[in-house]
């Protein structure tokens, strides 16, 4: 993944809390509610011993942050990455109560991490690490209690690992009954047909729904993505699929642009074959990095990490809509540039809420003993994703703000509906 050169380094913690509090205010929030979900419920760290290859033993550390659970179990990803840590693991959780929220679902937020890089070691070595985690994590996740599900550098292999040692550590006659403890899993070990694709079809319909609501098609439009792993390139294979254009891609290798366009499915495949970069992609040439964003295009899809858009490049782009692929890749003031110059920004918790909707679904069907084909499950995350997107298009027409501040307002408003319906224990 990504981070840009020169781009200033801000706490997604800050940002979180500065929506938080934007809307909280708009909103005249319950203050005893405010109080609540300002803060996190658990914060749980565990340095962990794992064996080598070589036999050497390495301590990790790794992160489990449960924001909020008033709508329903924990929900939310596990990623493996450097930058893994306790503060930007509790913005990510409570990004996550949201997206929940917002989309209407049964859960709350969470997330959590390993601060390691995961090209450092070998299958075997991620496989230990994996479940050496899992099992230290312990009853602090559970079908019921707190799901993980996978997020950067992590996979439908990485829950596969995390579903089996969970299991494993039940009685015989329990496991079954413990299958949907993650979501993301492979489709032969209890996964759901079409998860892999779900974030990324999440980015490409929200995008779709937009410019229909314009009385536009994607046809023609010219798209730039930065970050080209599952959500980049699925998003970019269905918009590529409804007629718009890929004109560049940035990873954190190289950037690349072909403005007649760039070949989705071929890119993949060189990013495959190459340890997944889009360097020497022999389909386009390659570009200042510095100036990815200021790229002129209708469409910018950031879909790497965090606070990649800031006050120091949002003066730069040429978008006229930005769809967050990634969960919090524009600060607060690098946001309050962009609508300022006019341009669009729909919202990473409706925009890349697909994964998580997709996630439900899987619970479900384990939980329920149902087996959905790929086409039944793209028609039910079709659905539940255009409703949410309706909802807010709806606030963002009615109160003329901004599409963050309407999908806020309807995410936290659920919330504090639930807390005055059930009051505060004891």
């Amino acid at each position: 993944m990504t981070t840009i050169k020169g781009a200033t380094k801000k706490s997604m913690l800050d940002n979180v809390m500065q929506q938080f509090n934007k809307t909280a205010d708009s909103i005249n929030l319950n203050p005893n509610i405010r109080k609540i979900l300002s803060v996190t419920n658990n914060e749980i760290k565990i340095n962990f011993p794992v064996k080598m290859d070589n036999g050497e033993v390495r301590v990790f550390t790794g992160y489990r942050v449960q924001h909020n659970n008033a709508l329903g179990p924990y929900k939310g990803g596990l990623r493996y990455h450097p930058s893994v840590d306790a503060e930007d693991t509790k913005a990510l959780a409570m990004w996550m109560t949201w997206k929940t929220s917002l989309a209407g679902l049964p859960y709350g937020g969470a997330k959590g991490g390993i601060q390691i890089d995961p090209k450092e070691f070998s299958i075997q070595e991620l496989e230990r690490i994996t479940r050496r985690f899992t099992y230290a994590l312990g009853e602090n996740i559970g079908p019921e209690h707190d799901i993980p599900a996978p997020d950067v550098n992590t996979n439908e292999q990485t829950m596969a690992w995390m579903a089996d040692t969970f299991m494993s550590t039940k009685p015989s006659s329990e496991r079954s009954r413990n299958q949907h403890v993650v979501t993301g899993k492979p489709v032969g070990s209890g996964g759901l047909e079409g998860r892999n694709r779900s974030t990324g079809y999440g980015v490409y319909l929200t995008i779709k729904l937009l410019y229909k609501s314009r009385g536009e098609s994607l046809q023609g439009k010219k798209f730039i993505v930065q970050g080209f792993g599952n959500v980049g390139y699925w998003a970019s294979h269905f918009l590529s699929q409804d007629g718009a254009i890929m004109i560049a891609v940035q990873d954190a290798q190289a950037t690349i642009i072909n403005e007649n366009g760039i070949a989705v499915q071929a890119l993949f495949d060189h990013s495959k074959a190459v340890n997944g970069s889009v360097k020497g992609f022999v389909g386009a040439k390659e570009m200042d990095s510095d100036l990815f964003f200021a790229l002129p295009c209708d469409i910018l899809i950031p879909a790497a990490l965090g606070n990649q858009i800031t006050e120091e490049n949002a003066y730069s782009v040429k978008a006229d809509v930005i769809a967050e692929g990634a969960n919090g890749p524009i600060d607060t003031e690098g946001e309050q540039i962009l609508l300022r110059n006019g341009i669009t920004i729909i919202p990473d918790i409706l925009c890349n809420s697909g994964g998580v909707i997709g996630s439900y679904f899987e619970w479900l069907q384990n939980r329920n003993g149902e087996l959905w084909s790929l086409e039944e499950v793209m028609q039910k995350i079709d659905k539940k994703l255009s409703e949410a997107f309706y909802k807010v298009e709806g606030f963002v027409e009615e109160g003329e703000i901004d599409w963050r501040t309407a999908a806020y307002i309807l995410a936290i408003t659920r919330i504090e509906i639930a807390y005055n319906h059930r009051g505060i224990f004891p």
